[in-house]
């Protein structure tokens, strides 16, 4: 996820509902600066819960996307993936992976978050006067992402490694111990360009498209998550469709996945982008880099749609206890000891 935060533009004091209001009047406005600690817990909270409620439809995603799939691997869709593995290798086989996966996201997310709020704020500052500046949201958002990829990429390696069919580890620390032993520690970043090259995009298409739909569903900038979940699920599913191409290299580049390698003839372990859009186009042309793109739509559009409310409802729920606290202590202070 790579997500963000909407200017804001309201006061955070809580208001009663007027008779005669419009429903969206009816939320509260969100705050405008939230502490450092407000977004590094709501950006963890949002991106482990991104991470894991669709968690399934990413392991299914990542077999979709392998070039030489086993016969007994081969899936039409995603429902009836997910029928398959539940039934020939047991109900928790979707879920292989998800415990590296909590353990990257939450960390990652909270420096993501952080360090777009801080950056985004800085340039906004400059370039519009503290207003809404696209080339700022843009330069936050690709700053964050090179910290949340570092973070999060060795989590990905070990996660995609265990998703894949007749995976050979037995377990998180075996997968880990196995990969390090025998390709060393730069194994852990081996695709790092490539996610780079492919969530700076993503970055970029989603922030402009989850815009696009907030002028329109919530031009006045207010806590109505109904307009979060919208704009989340479109900006999700464009962003995840255009960039299905890079995502497609960036598996090959994680698995390694022997019997494509050798099919292509490639010896030892395939490294770099360019080498990987060299492989995925020998082995099966251009419909090759699409491998996998319903089911990476389908995963994304409500991970972003939850990551977007429970991250606004999260900052604004931290941000309304402070100041409550912070209100109790200032009254506190006036009424003195009696």
């Amino acid at each position: 996820m790579e997500l963000r935060t909407e200017p804001v533009v309201a006061s955070l004091e809580m208001s009663e509902p007027k008779s005669g209001t419009s429903e969206a009047e009816e939320y509260e406005s969100l705050p405008p600066h939230a502490s450092l600690a407000t977004h590094m817990t709501a950006g963890a909270v949002a991106g482990v819960l991104e991470h894991t409620v669709m968690y399934p439809v990413d392991s299914v995603k990542t077999r979709m996307q392998s070039l030489q799939p086993d016969p007994k691997a081969q899936y039409r869709s995603v429902y009836g993936a997910l029928q398959r593995i539940v039934r020939t290798e047991g109900l928790l086989r979707p879920l292989r992976g998800l415990n590296i996966t909590v353990l990257g996201a939450g960390p990652a997310h909270a420096l993501y978050f952080a360090c777009y709020e801080r950056i985004k704020r800085s340039l906004s500052d400059v370039i519009q006067n503290g207003g809404n500046s696209h080339i700022a949201n843009g330069l936050a958002g690709s700053v964050a992402t090179v910290l949340h990829d570092a973070v999060m990429n060795p989590a990905e390696v070990v996660k995609q490694r265990m998703q894949m069919y007749n995976s050979p580890y037995r377990g998180l620390w075996d997968c880990v111990l196995t990969v390090s032993r025998k390709e060393g520690l730069a194994a852990f970043y081996r695709s790092y360009s490539t996610q780079l090259t492919m969530n700076i995009p993503f970055q970029a298409v989603h922030f402009i498209s989850y815009e696009f739909m907030q002028e329109r569903l919530n031009p006045q900038r207010q806590y109505w998550p109904g307009t979060h979940i919208l704009s989340g699920a479109a900006a999700g599913a464009v962003s995840a469709a255009v960039t299905t191409p890079l995502d497609v290299c960036k598996t090959l580049l994680n698995t390694q996945e022997n019997v494509a390698l050798s099919s292509a003839h490639v010896s030892g372990h395939l490294s770099g982008m360019a080498n990987a859009f060299r492989t995925v186009y020998r082995l099966g042309g251009l419909p090759a880099f699409f491998k996998g793109v319903r089911a990476r739509v389908i995963y994304q559009m409500p991970s972003t749609a939850i990551a977007w409310s429970v991250y606004e409802f999260f900052k604004y729920f931290l941000t309304q206890h402070e100041q409550h606290s912070l209100e109790l202590s200032r009254e506190a202070d006036k009424t003195g000891p009696t």
